[in-house]
C-alpha cells in the first residue's frame, strides 16, 4: 500500500493525515481548518468550512473530493471519514454511493448514533448504561440533554427545567464517574484494544467540553476483562470495522457505556506510533485484511502520552506570522488566522515515563503555549 493515495475528510484532518503519511500513504484531505501541519502532511488538500452542529454540506464536499481525485497522482484507494459525519448518517450513505468508504458502513454508523437503537441494543446485551429517553423527563434534575451525533462534549448540557422540543436531542440521567475510553481496532483475527483516561475543559455553559486524554492506561484485570467483553460484544452486534472508540464512565469499578464513536477518534494522537500503524490497520481492516494481526506484529505505542486541546478562552486572537511553534504543539493555525473566543487554538502533546507525568507535562505546556500566543511573543 506504500505510496497509494487515500482520501480523508474530517472537521480536523491533521492527525489522520500525519498517520497516513507515516504509514506510507499520500493523503488527500478535506478539512475545515487548513492548519499548517495538516498541509505539510497532505499530498493535496481543500479547506472547506463546516458547522459543528450540522457537519459538511453535501455539494461542496463532493466538489472538494472530486477536485482532489482529479488532480491525484493515482486513483485513491478510498475515503476515510473522521469527525463531522455522525450527525448526518444520510450524508454518509450518499458518500458511499460515490466513493469507497474505508471504515464502517453507513448502517453501522446510523445504528451506533441512533439513541433508541443503540441503547436498546445495550439493554438487550445486558450492558450497563445511563437511563436514556427521547423526551425530557418531568423532573429534569439530575438529567443531561444531548444532541444526536454530537462530539467534543459541546453537545452535552445539564437539562434545563423546560427544554424546548427538538427531535435532534435526547436525554440521559447523569452518572458520576471517571471518563475512560477504549480504542478498538476491529478486523481480521479479532479486535485489539487500548485504554485511556480523559478529562474535560469546562466552561460555565459547556461543562462537558473535551479537554484531553492520556494513555496507555492499564486497568486492573477485572475491569479490563469487563471493558474488553463489553467492547467486543457491542462491536460484534454493530458490525464495527477499523478504528473506533468506546466512551465509558467508571464508578466504584463499574463501567457504564455512554457511546461508541464508529471512526478514528481523538486518541489517535495518543496511541499512534512512528510507523502510522493505526492508520495502516484501519485501512487493512476496511479492505478485509487482518488488522489485529498487523498491530500485533508492528504497533509500537509510546510509554505514555497525553494530548490536550488548548482553547481561546482568554478571548479571540489572530495568529501572527513568523511564529516558530514548539515541536510539541499540533494543529498549528496558518498566519493571519482569526480564532474566536472559546474555539480550539491548538493541540498540545506530552510524552513521559508514566501517564501521570505525561498529564502534568501536558498541563504545563498548555499554560506555556497559551501565554506565548496571547502575549504575542515570537515563539
Amino acid at each position: 500500500m506504500a505510496g497509494e493515495t487515500v482520501l480523508i475528510a474530517a472537521f480536523s484532518g491533521r492527525a489522520l493525515a500525519q498517520s497516513a503519511r507515516r504509514a506510507g500513504f499520500r493523503p488527500l484531505v478535506v478539512d475545515c481548518f487548513g492548519d499548517t501541519d495538516m498541509v505539510e502532511a497532505a499530498e493535496a488538500y481543500v479547506c472547506l468550512p463546516a458547522r459543528v452542529q450540522v457537519g459538511f454540506i453535501p455539494k461542496p464536499l463532493y466538489a472538494a473530493l472530486d477536485e482532489l481525485i482529479a488532480a491525484a497522482p493515482s486513483p485513491p484507494i478510498g475515503l476515510v471519514l473522521g469527525s463531522g459525519f455522525e450527525c448526518n448518517p444520510r450524508l454518509v450513505a450518499r458518500l458511499a454511493t460515490r466513493y469507497r468508504l474505508l471504515g464502517n458502513t453507513p448502517d453501522t454508523i446510523r445504528r451506533a448514533k441512533d439513541p433508541a437503537e443503540f441503547f436498546g441494543l445495550l439493554g438487550r446485551l445486558g450492558i450497563r448504561h445511563p437511563e436514556t429517553q427521547p423526551a425530557a423527563p418531568r423532573d429534569t434534575a439530575g438529567w443531561l440533554m444531548k444532541r444526536i451525533g454530537g462530539s467534543g462534549g459541546l453537545h452535552i448540557h445539564d437539562c434545563p427545567a423546560q427544554p424546548r422540543p427538538d427531535e435532534r436531542r435526547y436525554f440521559q440521567r447523569r452518572l458520576a464517574g471517571e471518563p475512560f475510553s477504549v480504542m478498538g481496532v476491529f478486523g481480521g483475527s479479532g479486535p485489539a484494544f487500548a485504554f485511556s483516561r480523559q478529562w474535560v475543559s469546562p466552561l460555565p455553559r459547556r461543562p462537558y467540553r473535551y479537554g484531553g486524554a492520556v494513555g496507555p492506561i492499564t486497568p486492573d484485570e477485572d475491569l479490563e476483562a469487563r471493558l474488553v467483553t463489553i467492547a467486543h460484544d457491542a462491536g460484534r452486534e454493530l458490525g464495527l470495522r477499523g478504528l473506533v472508540s468506546f466512551d465509558f464512565l467508571i464508578a466504584d469499578g463499574e463501567p457504564s457505556l455512554l457511546e461508541v464513536n464508529p471512526r478514528p477518534g481523538a486518541t489517535l494522537d495518543v496511541f499512534d506510533d512512528e510507523a502510522g500503524s493505526l492508520f495502516a490497520a484501519h485501512v487493512t481492516a476496511a479492505l478485509g485484511g487482518d488488522a489485529a494481526g498487523l498491530l500485533m506484529r508492528s504497533w509500537r505505542p509510546r510509554e505514555a502520552r497525553a494530548a490536550a486541546l488548548l482553547y481561546a478562552d482568554r478571548g479571540s486572537l489572530g495568529v501572527q506570522a513568523g511564529a516558530a511553534w514548539p515541536d510539541w504543539a499540533a494543529d498549528r493555525a496558518a498566519p493571519g488566522t482569526r480564532i474566536q473566543r472559546h474555539q480550539p487554538l491548538a493541540t498540545v502533546l506530552a510524552d513521559a515515563n508514566t501517564s501521570d507525568a505525561a498529564v502534568r507535562l501536558c498541563r504545563e505546556r498548555l499554560g506555556i503555549l497559551e501565554d506565548m500566543l496571547y502575549e504575542g511573543q515570537n515563539f
